[in-house]
């Protein structure tokens, strides 16, 4: 895996780690270890799978056309 630093809102850390606990405590095979990253992986593959949704020339412009209001 390469090593990539990205810049998140607070609020997103505070999400992200209440996901990852809800995520972790609901599995039922615990072989392997999910963390925030393992999160924001699956994240960036499911933006990549839908890359021909992606329209917009600013940050809100991008999320409103992935994300139903």
């Amino acid at each position: 895996m390469a090593r990539m630093e990205a810049r998140i809102r607070h609020d997103q850390v505070t999400e992200l780690a209440k996901l990852r606990r809800a995520v972790a405590a609901n599995r039922t095979d615990k072989a392997e270890r999910i963390t925030d990253n393992t999160l924001l992986r699956v994240a960036v593959d499911f933006l990549l799978a839908h890359r021909e949704l992606l329209q917009g020339n600013t940050e809100d412009e991008l999320r409103a056309s992935v994300m139903p209001e």
